[in-house]
């Protein structure tokens, strides 16, 4: 699919038609056209494509912060972290709970296993 143009040949909004050039058997380029009046341009700086510009809803006033959703240490609060936490083939076990947990869970009753 070509990309819009404004032809200063015929005035129209139209799509840019793309040609190959072989010399023989080998490619040496690319032709470029009007599709709607087949006006060819000489070179691709020629070209006087159309400017998409949609509707300006927003301004940079409407935009909000950057939200930091995680604080920089709740990663460590999870159950991964916690010396209760126990994996085995078959299962994830909180030893405090007594139930099955998965990795990426925490609870109040945190503790953290101590470095060796």
């Amino acid at each position: 699919m070509g990309a819009e143009i404004l032809c200063p040949a015929c005035g129209q909004e139209a799509l840019l038609r793309r040609e190959p050039v072989y010399e023989g058997l080998r490619k040496t380029g690319e032709q470029c056209s009007c599709a709607s009046c087949g006006h060819r341009f000489s070179s691709a700086d020629e070209i006087p494509f159309k400017q998409r510009e949609g509707p300006q809803v927003f301004s940079e006033a409407d935009k909000s912060k950057t939200i930091d959703v995680f604080a920089d240490d709740e990663h460590k609060r999870l159950c991964r972290y916690c010396k209760n936490y126990v994996v085995n083939p078959f299962t994830e076990w909180c030893s405090t709970h007594h139930k099955e947990v998965t990795a990426t869970d925490g609870c109040d009753r945190f503790e953290p296993v101590e470095d060796a």
